[in-house]
């Protein structure tokens, strides 16, 4: 089975008895997982990453958080009244997700003061508690089962969630355990594989390799994106954490275009929403 993509079966088995799905079911408002959606995904994670870093050294940190979740607030109420999914809307919040997540997970090493094995521990029982609430109240985690209010809130905590963990992971393979960022991406860029190679050959259930995926897409791209922007004192190439952004900003506003006017990541249950207005800015 293809990562993401469960058999209609698993999709539409309903909820256990005594589960209820939540509301009235909505059109799904996330995209079909394509390669470009791991394309995406990849390259949104390294933005958001050195896109932060950025602003935070050029802003400060408390002004720089402020406009990351002033963004990142404006454009999830933005998708959560949506009606359907919108592919410039719908990365343009993964972008801020992004940038927001690594905020996060850097005040609470930086400004708190806690250890990166601490807090990856501690982003981990988070994600984990997540799941499994999921899991309890809705009997399943399928992508394509994201139809309902209260399944959207546990899909986007859990995306926010994995981009905390995974920016706290990359630094602590890159700074705690001295791996250094590109060795970091090439351990998850190797990590990565094992849950599509199991769930090819081992039978591991789709939605289980997805997910195992997806969270690791995070200190991927974002161990690459560090290893592009840091100066050489860190074992960085010293091209700066802007030009960086710049960078990587420039082909994911492309892609995110031609999804949108194309729709190849429209999920099945209906068109997406074209012409003026269907793209939205991709940094908010």
């Amino acid at each position: 089975m293809t990562i993401g993509q469960p058999d209609s079966a698993a999709v539409a088995t309903p909820p256990a008895r005594g589960r209820r799905p939540g509301v009235a079911p909505l059109r799904s408002k996330v995209p079909e997982v394509t390669a470009l959606f791991w394309v995406v995904k990849i390259l949104t994670t390294g933005m958001g990453e050195t896109a932060s870093d950025y602003l935070g050294r050029t802003l400060g940190p408390i002004p720089a958080g402020a406009l990351g979740f002033t963004a990142f607030a404006i454009l999830m109420v933005a998708q959560f009244r949506s009606t359907r999914y919108r592919a410039g809307l719908y990365w343009s919040t993964i972008v801020m997700v992004s940038v927001f997540g690594t905020m996060a997970a850097d005040v609470v090493h930086v400004i708190l003061g806690v250890p990166y094995l601490v807090s990856t521990l501690a982003f981990s029982v988070a994600l984990a508690v997540i799941l499994l609430a999921w899991y309890a109240s809705e009997g399943t985690l399928a992508l394509h089962s994201v139809r309902t209010r209260r399944r959207e809130t546990f899909y986007w905590a859990t995306v926010l969630t994995t981009f905390a963990l995974g920016t706290a992971a990359g630094d602590l393979t890159a700074g705690t355990l001295g791996l250094g960022y590109l060795t970091s991406g090439i351990v998850f860029g190797a990590l990565i594989l094992v849950p599509a190679l199991a769930g090819r050959f081992l039978g591991l259930n789709a939605v289980a390799a997805f997910w195992g995926a997806y969270i690791l897409t995070r200190p991927l791209g974002a161990s690459f994106a560090d290893w592009m922007g840091v100066p050489a004192t860190r074992g960085g190439l010293d091209w700066g954490t802007g030009p960086v952004t710049l960078a990587l900003t420039v082909p994911i506003a492309l892609l995110i275009g031609y999804l949108a006017v194309t729709g190849k990541d429209t999920p099945a249950d209906g068109p997406a929403e074209r012409g003026p207005g269907a793209a939205v800015p991709v940094a908010g």
